[in-house]
């Protein structure tokens, strides 16, 4: 499944990592996209989400959705569109984004992708490989495997099975090597193989693509200040209402980062304290692992930030780069 290139190169994007400013640097750029020469003094842009968690409605105070008034101050689209109990894959997505692109093309406005899930943005530029559907019996069957076995049992054996995939892995993304695993078990062949997509070719590849490159000390700062501003606006009871809902949370939704801590808390009596420092830290990690997506797709333009700069002034780096591009 692929995006059409014509309708792909009339999009922006831009990525980042986790708390890295990308979301206040959009909202000027959105509204500064009339400037562009090629764009005759019109255009402006309407914000798509490019976040698999925003997608889910009850789930805001921890994945840090944009609030109302960014939403009334720029079009946002892909945010509360499921239930925390339903699954959504990389096809669905697609599907729900190329609608959503034509609809915004159609009233003469920029589609202006944002955020920082990197499968998405690299399925969005490369197309997806669907692969088969789940087998929850097999994926039961590899769990149990696992289970009073060394937390990265199940890494090791997708090395032994498909080396690339492993390699992009992290040891403790278990619902990614679990699919990974059964992927193989159900196809006979390596995901990586099936899931390999070269980029377009240069000349309708979208022009403009870019993702803010940090630096790595600022940004753990940021993330661990986040962390407790989430928890002091109320992330443990926001977890707590979404576990008292009729529906249980979907697979996906539990392992959210920062959900699934704060679930550890109220299903295991774990210490809230540790918790944090736990959310954190994988976090922490998780930056490290988007900036690699970035840095790894060669679509994307780094735009290399100090932390100092504000919103306004990141939109205008970005359009600076992009006048040498159009």
């Amino acid at each position: 499944m692929r995006f059409e290139p014509s309708l792909l190169q009339k999009c922006w994007f831009l990525a980042g990592p986790t708390a890295c400013g990308k979301s206040e640097a959009a909202l000027e750029l959105a509204e500064r996209l009339g400037e562009m020469p090629s764009a005759g003094g019109s255009l402006r842009a309407e914000i798509v989400s490019l976040d698999s968690m925003a997608l889910y409605r009850g789930m805001d105070i921890g994945t840090a959705k944009p609030s109302l008034d960014a939403r009334c101050r720029v079009p946002h689209h892909l945010i509360d569109i499921i239930e925390p109990h339903e699954s959504f894959s990389i096809a669905e997505y697609l599907a729900a984004a190329e609608a959503v692109c034509r609809e915004i093309v159609a009233r003469g406005r920029v589609p202006l992708f944002v955020g920082g899930t990197g499968l998405y943005l690299r399925s969005l530029l490369r197309g997806v490989f669907e692969g088969p559907s789940a087998d929850w019996s097999i994926r039961r069957e590899i769990e149990s495997e696992a289970e009073d076995r060394p937390p990265d049992y199940l890494h090791r054996r997708l090395q032994g099975i498909d080396p690339a995939t492993a390699a992009r892995l992290h040891p403790h993304d278990a619902r990614r090597i679990v699919r990974a695993l059964e992927v193989a078990r159900i196809t006979g062949r390596p995901l990586s193989q099936q899931q390999r997509q070269d980029p377009l070719p240069e000349a309708i590849r979208p022009r403009h693509v870019y993702w803010l490159a940090p630096p790595r000390g600022w940004l753990y700062q940021r993330i661990d200040r986040r962390v407790d501003e989430m928890i002091a606006a109320g992330l443990v009871e926001e977890v707590r209402r979404l576990r008292a809902s009729d529906e249980p949370l979907s697979r996906t939704a539990r392992q959210a980062l920062g959900y699934k801590e704060v679930l550890d808390v109220l299903e295991s009596g774990n210490e809230l304290a540790a918790a944090i420092d736990r959310i954190q830290r994988r976090t922490r990690q998780f930056a490290k692992r988007q900036h690699t997506w970035f840095r790894n797709l060669e679509e994307c333009r780094p735009i290399e930030i100090t932390g100092e700069e504000s919103p306004a002034e990141l939109a205008e780096r970005i359009l600076t780069a992009a006048s040498g591009a159009v």
